[in-house]
């Protein structure tokens, strides 16, 4: 057994500013050897995500108490029974669900959404089944998304770690595991957007930023990017929006203006349902609208049905960015260090463990893209 510090959430929903109802608190918890099909992982960094923010405000539901974090990147340090393809001192990339690799959606090369994975996710377990996180007198404290990446270490499934080469600060590597791939991974693999294309973009968080990065790289135009902080508008620029809107500015029809009757596909990285019904309507006749962002599950979208038929328009889900983790994840890769993608503009500074709570109110209020946690580091 090993002990670790981590991030441990017991009572989701509790009132902003965290600073002070300090809905986290940094635990020295005992960390299970990893059993068959697992690693334990020296974390390097991980990002600071809305999703993280999601359970911490009740918006997701989880079982608790879970130590949570899960957009990361470390080192390999020990390997379970049964396990190929990792060696002690690898460094590796997490993928927030774990692929069991044999169910008909793992088969049919759609692993984010893998079936065995989503029931682990959403039972707080590894994707065995598996707890390996315990505070001192033995009482469970649950995964997040596999991961809990807020630590000092981890042991997750080698199905959750795609091994990636030596080099790559984690800093960096680590928005490789949530932000890029789910936000490249949306326009490239789920929306397949085309040179020339025109696309929107709404809501310039890391994953909303990524996406402009992503229809930049496929030669999309204009690209626009909507979002109520002129400073991430300024940024988006900086990243390839050929456009920048804040979003009191006329809206749809702001968009529809620029893109002459509409955009050819458009991007919902708020997670709101009714930016997703603006999204959808700044789209052209048989355009596409493709949701990134994980709105509250009591949000209902409403728009006209009869477009989707008669304008033969389409609404996409995108988790994960469609992705296949170890095929797209040094495909990024390869294109940061290409200089295609620019990464590192995405970051808003590191942080401590102890400095987490306060960290979550600047994410929440929207003035921060990508903070990173650095678990070594000192306040």
């Amino acid at each position: 057994m090993t002990a670790t510090r981590a991030a441990v959430l017991t009572e989701r929903g509790r009132a902003r500013p965290y600073a002070d109802s300090k809905p986290l608190t940094i635990e020295e918890l005992v960390l299970d050897e990893p059993g068959p099909g697992e690693l334990l992982v020296k974390i390097g960094a991980a990002g600071l995500c809305h999703s993280d923010l999601s359970v911490i405000d009740g918006s997701r539901p989880r079982p608790m108490p879970m130590a949570i974090g899960h957009e990361g990147a470390g080192t390999v340090e020990a390997v379970g029974p049964l396990v190929a393809g990792f060696s002690p001192g690898d460094h590796v990339v997490f993928a927030f669900v774990p692929m069991c690799g044999r169910c008909t959606y793992c088969l049919s090369g759609q692993p984010a959404l893998c079936e065995n994975g989503a029931l682990a996710n959403g039972a707080g377990t590894l994707l065995g089944g598996a707890i390996r996180l315990h505070r001192s007198g033995g009482d469970r404290v649950h995964h997040h998304l596999g991961v809990s990446a807020f630590a000092e270490r981890a042991v997750v499934a080698a199905a959750s770690c795609v091994r990636i080469q030596t080099g790559i600060p984690f800093e960096i590597a680590a928005l490789f595991g949530c932000a890029l791939m789910t936000g490249v991974g949306a326009v490239l693999n789920t929306a397949r957007v085309e040179a020339g294309s025109s696309v929107a973009i709404f809501g310039l968080g890391g994953v909303g930023l990524s996406a402009v990065m992503g229809a930049a790289l496929a030669g999309a135009y204009p690209i626009i990017a909507v979002d109520r902080i002129p400073a991430k508008l300024a940024l988006a620029e900086r990243l390839g929006a050929t456009h920048a809107l804040l979003a009191s500015d006329g809206g749809v029809a702001a968009i529809r203006d620029l893109a002459r009757g509409g955009v050819d596909c458009a991007f919902e990285a708020v997670g709101h349902a009714g930016v997703m019904a603006e999204a959808y309507a700044a789209t052209r006749r048989g355009g596409k609208t493709v949701a990134i962002g994980l709105p509250h599950p009591d949000q209902k979208l409403s728009i006209p049905a009869v477009s989707i038929v008669a304008e033969g328009r389409q609404i996409l889900g995108s988790y994960m960015g469609s992705a296949v983790p170890v095929r797209d994840v040094p495909r990024l890769i390869a294109l940061y260090q290409a200089g295609k993608l620019p990464v590192a503009l995405l970051q808003s500074g590191t942080l401590a463990l102890d400095e987490l709570n306060g960290a979550f109110d600047a994410l929440a209020s929207g003035e921060t893209v990508r903070q990173v946690l650095v678990p070594t580091q000192t306040i």
